[in-house]
């Protein structure tokens, strides 16, 4: 896998900053697209995702840096160097989802209908974004001898080198198609606004929960060697997720009794 895609003189341009900010363009096209179809304008479709996509990247990278602590207080310069790789994603999501609640009060937007029309988009950026992962060799996977595990050799890969690995990036990109052909299935067949974003809220939380057992890069541990961040804070989305999608089922369920 190449990390750096090209490189002319001083110029480089990283294959993972270019994936990951492909994933975000066809996100916010997606959405856009979708909230036209919804009764949303388009346009502010298009300025919300943008304030999502620099929150995002902004939690996303904060609690990288917080789990990888020791490296960045020697090396402070190197927080600010996103483009070659670094983002923990449950950071981004809560930033995220915080900064798009705010700005769709503001707005007036309809909280949850919004909501749903990003699900989807939010899946398919991290499905093509996770690819970004793979070339840069970040969230690499153990150990393997299965006949798909991936050898990393180019020595500017995080990952380990000469070794087969689990390829815990492409697993995470198949979860996220899943995850997003799940969503569109659902979108046509809804009860009530909101349950698509919380069925992403869970599928992701299960899905990411399980590919953690397989990955081995040094990405912090609540219970070093049994629950990684990543997974003690999955636990608490899918509790979230899963307590929103019942409290929004019901109260639906009364406004339809009431009418």
């Amino acid at each position: 896998m190449n990390p750096i895609l090209l490189e002319i003189g001083p110029v480089k341009i990283f294959t993972y900053g270019l994936l990951v900010a492909t994933g975000f363009f066809a996100a916010i096209l997606l959405a856009s697209k979708q909230g036209e179809k919804e009764g949303i304008n388009p346009q502010v479709i298009m300025d919300l995702c943008f304030y999502i996509l620099l929150s995002s990247i902004f939690g996303a990278r904060i609690l990288y840096v917080i789990v990888e602590y020791d490296y960045f207080v020697n090396n402070p310069l190197d927080i600010l160097k996103v483009w070659k790789g670094g983002l923990v994603f449950y950071g981004g999501l809560v930033v995220a989802v915080f900064v798009a609640m705010r700005i769709a009060k503001v707005k007036r937007l309809p909280i949850w209908k919004t909501a749903d029309v990003l699900a989807p988009s939010i899946a398919i950026g991290q499905a093509i974004g996770r690819w970004g992962c793979l070339f840069a060799g970040c969230c690499y996977g153990g150990q393997t001898e299965l006949p798909w595990g991936i050898t990393f050799s180019d020595p500017r890969s995080l990952a380990p080198l000469n070794i087969s690995l689990h390829p815990t990036q492409i697993y995470l990109s198949l979860n996220a198609i899943f995850i997003f052909l799940t969503l569109i299935w659902l979108r046509k067949r809804k009860i009530f606004d909101g349950q698509i974003f919380c069925m992403y809220g869970i599928l992701y939380s299960i899905g990411r929960f399980l590919i953690e057992y397989f990955r081995n890069d040094d990405r912090g541990y609540v219970l070093e060697g049994i629950l990684s961040t990543s997974q003690f804070i999955g636990i608490f989305a899918l509790f979230i997720s899963i307590y929103i999608f019942f409290r929004l089922k019901k109260i639906n369920r009364l406004e339809k009794a009431e009418v």
